[in-house]
């Protein structure tokens, strides 16, 4: 089974990966560097419109390029602000060869209020290295490991959010 992923993202193709393998045999998982086509740093509704963008993109970069998959997948890390509470998450896109498109999302985790401005200013990943003494803490554990002392990784919210996406593809009619 040939995936495309709309990153180069190590974590984020590892995560994609491991949920992929937990339903299909012969998993294999393809990077490609497309655009989200929103901000560096994406709020609210601007993550899963970035998700659905980067499905679209890599899709098209397929088509391009006379490859074929099986599915096409992106996931987003965002802020919401949407719960009442600032809250970063992911946002999976799984779409396969057909079109049919589904979406699901990671665990969230709070985020100070104290650190938005600077999140603002540059983005949330640049903070975290900041604030955690890190470097590329998003292509990696992430920073989430250390907040959650190694307890949740990147890569653990990465596949998380991709099984919750799969659950339209893996359950047939009755969960479309």
């Amino acid at each position: 089974m040939k995936v495309l992923i709309g990153t180069k993202n190590p974590g984020k193709i590892e995560g994609a990966t491991k949920a992929f393998e937990r339903y299909f045999k012969d998993v294999e998982v393809i990077g490609i560097p497309v655009s989200s086509d929103v901000n560096d740093q994406p709020f609210d509704n601007e993550v899963l419109t970035g998700a659905r963008n980067r499905v679209k993109n890599v899709r098209e970069y397929a088509k391009d390029n006379n490859i074929e998959a099986d599915f096409y997948i992106a996931v987003e890390g965002g802020i919401t602000t949407s719960l009442g509470t600032i809250i970063e998450l992911n946002i999976a896109v799984v779409e396969d060869k057909e079109g049919f498109q589904s979406v699901g999302t990671s665990q969230g985790f709070p985020i100070p209020e104290k650190y938005m401005d600077d999140i603002k200013a540059t983005d949330f990943g640049t903070v975290m290295d900041k604030i955690l003494n890190g470097n590329g803490l998003s292509k990696g554990k992430g920073g989430i490991g250390i907040l959650t002392h190694d307890q949740v990784s990147r890569i653990d919210i990465t596949e998380n959010a991709f099984i919750m996406a799969l659950t339209s593809h893996i359950n047939g009619n009755i969960w479309r």
